[in-house]
Formats: C-alpha cells, sequence, structure tokens
C-alpha cells in the first residue's frame, strides 16, 4: 500500500530567503513558485518527481517549527556533510553529547546522520542508511560511527 513519502510542506516568514536557501544551498530544483498564493514548491531526489518540498509564507507568529530528513548516501553523510554545512555557514548537531562536530549513527536502523536549520529554525537533518540489518533490539542507541563499526565487528 504505501510505498513512501511523496510530500511535506513548512510555513516560512520570508517565501524569498527560503528559496534561496533550498535552491542555491540545498541544491533542491525549484518547479512552481506561485506569487499569489506565496508558496513554492520544490522536487527532492535524484528520480524525477521522486518527492517533494512545499513552502508556505506565514507570519511569523503563525509558524511551527517542522522536522524532515533528507535521505543521503550514507558515505557523503560520514565524509562531506559537516564541511558541507561549515561552508555554508549552517548551525549543525548531533545527539551524541560529545562536543564534536561528527555525524551521530542510528544503531537500530543502521543509519548515520546530522542535524541543521533552515532559515525559519526548522530542525532538518542530512540522513543516510548504512550497510546493514534492521536490529530493533539496539533500540534508540546513538552512537559515533566509529563506536558503531566495533558494535558490528563484535557481533560476528
Amino acid at each position: 500500500m504505501i510505498k513512501g513519502l511523496f510530500e511535506t510542506h513548512l510555513f516560512v516568514e520570508n517565501l524569498e530567503r527560503s528559496i534561496d536557501f533550498y535552491t542555491n544551498i540545498l541544491k533542491l530544483e525549484l518547479y512552481l513558485f506561485e506569487e499569489e498564493r506565496r508558496a513554492a514548491l520544490f522536487w527532492i531526489g535524484e528520480e524525477p518527481r521522486q518527492a517533494m518540498l512545499g513552502l508556505w509564507e506565514k507570519p511569523k507568529d503563525e509558524i511551527d517549527l517542522r522536522h524532515f530528513a533528507f535521505e543521503c548516501n550514507w558515505e557523503w553523510v560520514l565524509n562531506e556533510s559537516v564541511d558541507f554545512l561549515k561552508s555554508n555557514d549552517l548551525h549543525f548537531w548531533n545527539f551524541l553529547n560529545d562536543n564534536s562536530e561528527k555525524p551521530m549513527v542510528f544503531a537500530n536502523i543502521p543509519a548515520i546522520a546530522i542535524y541543521f536549520s533552515d532559515p525559519d529554525g526548522h530542525p532538518l537533518e542530512f540522513i543516510g542508511k548504512l550497510p546493514g540489518k534492521y536490529s530493533p533490539e539496539k533500540g534508540s542507541l546513538v552512537l559515533s560511527y566509529e563506536d558503531w563499526l566495533e558494535l558490528e565487528k563484535n557481533k560476528k
């Protein structure tokens, strides 16, 4: 029945600023801009029309912050995402609480991720599925990539 998530929508305070962020920084394809409705729609993904992001302009006090994640190649998340975020002056974080700037691993999925914010403060995420099997027994274990590699090595 359900095969994936096709679209999500966010409210933003300044549509032009957000269009600039999503097209020029995150390189999404703007396919529809509706001046009258103050809306913009973007295609996401390498496949044509794989997924869609809609932005709708609202006054700041009507914006509730929402989170969603962009699926990326796990090697890019591990090796390049932090440099990308730094080079674009984007605030980013992980859940390791180790004062590092490294992406973290959700051991149960397994997937590697790093979080950042858009101009309105929506918490966004780059996430890539790591090689390996889904392991629900690992619960919500979050660890560094190096610790995850050690965990995987020891289970064999």
